[in-house]
């Protein structure tokens, strides 16, 4: 029997209870030894404690240094911040992994198996914005202030790099803007071949290519690329563009890591539209929860769960609304559950 492992679950807001215990119903029938710590955050947390991440929340993130987490709404107005950002920011999280991998054969784009690799706490995510004034208008100019260090862009290229090793990657895109903002994105890519020459050479084939044209060329030949490597705007946009490719946010789970603690997540929002419906698709944050086995050293479990979803859908033909099935959310489950339990 494994040894108990400590870990926050977040279910979240909206659709998140639904597809969180959706997703323990799959984690329990692996026998997975989380030993769950139940949170709130996000409207839950500002119903509750008035802030959407309270502090028994963040205490017990600090002692798991392991969490689970659902979809989180940002309430509009009330001077409100992302709680995804503040919790990157509060455990250092400075590494965010989002793979993409074609689970149902025959879309658009088919055998897709990409990793995006995007620094979290750099960048002109920082916030530090400021209006000046003209004429009367308090808004005339906006500005908004760019950072990216050295040491932060060589932390997140090692992650980067270790990653491609241990999985087995054979390429590693950097993808930049250094044409333009030869500072702010020069600096990572001068870091990156640096880094590449130095310790890293032989063990994988670096490439680098420009923002725009990486974005062209992800819609007109994907293939052409394993793990794509970048800084935090162009990151985000580009792990989205890359789940467009496998059927959207759905079908793809987030990790964010740091030295301190790692959360997994689905990327998608909350969908309060459909709560309490029973049709919500959990398949995003099911894959979440196997890439958090793979991150606790649970290499056969994460592998169990991810034939299970991938046996469910395609031998069984059991798939949700969105997917273009008629299962609910409870049926999906069922039938993941008794896939994983013969397996």
């Amino acid at each position: 029997m494994s040894t108990p492992i400590p870990a926050t679950l977040i279910p979240g807001d909206g659709i998140g209870p639904e597809i969180v215990d959706a997703t323990l119903a799959a984690l329990d029938a692996l026998q997975a030894p989380f030993v769950w710590d139940r949170q709130i955050a996000g409207m839950g947390g500002i119903q509750a404690a008035g802030d959407p991440l309270p502090k028994a929340t963040l205490d017990s993130i600090r002692r798991t240094r392991l969490a689970l987490k659902g979809p989180l709404e940002t309430p509009s107005g009330g001077g409100y911040r992302s709680s995804n950002v503040r919790l990157r920011e509060e455990f250092q999280l400075y590494a965010n992994l989002r793979p993409a991998l074609t689970i149902i054969p025959g879309g658009r784009f088919d055998k897709i198996d990409l990793v995006v690799v995007r620094e979290n706490l750099e960048g002109l995510y920082i916030g530090h914005e400021a209006y000046i004034p003209i004429d009367g208008d308090p808004h005339a100019v906006a500005m908004a202030t760019g950072i990216n260090t050295r040491a932060g862009s060589r932390r997140l290229l090692e992650f980067a790099f270790e990653q491609a090793i241990a999985t087995g990657r054979k390429k590693v895109t950097i993808v930049h803007k250094a044409n333009i903002m030869k500072a702010l994105t020069g600096i990572f890519l001068e870091t990156g071949l640096d880094l590449y020459e130095k310790k890293y050479k032989g063990k994988f084939e670096l490439d680098t290519v420009i923002i725009d044209a990486c974005a062209m060329k992800l819609v007109l030949n994907p293939w052409q690329f394993d793990m794509l490597v970048t800084t935090n705007l162009f990151g985000d946009i580009l792990s989205d563009l890359v789940a467009g490719l496998v059927g959207g946010l759905g079908m793809t789970p987030g990790a964010n890591i740091g030295a301190d603690a790692a959360i997994f997540e689905a990327v998608h929002g909350s969908a309060p539209d459909i709560a309490g419906k029973g049709i919500a698709n959990p398949i995003a944050i099911m894959l979440a929860a196997a890439m958090m086995l793979d991150h606790c050293k649970l290499p056969d479990l994460a592998k169990r769960l991810r034939r299970g979803i991938d046996d469910t859908l395609n031998l069984d033909q059991v798939r949700t609304g969105d997917l273009g099935g008629k299962a609910g959310t409870a049926e999906f489950t069922k039938a993941l559950v008794s896939r994983i339990m013969n397996s």
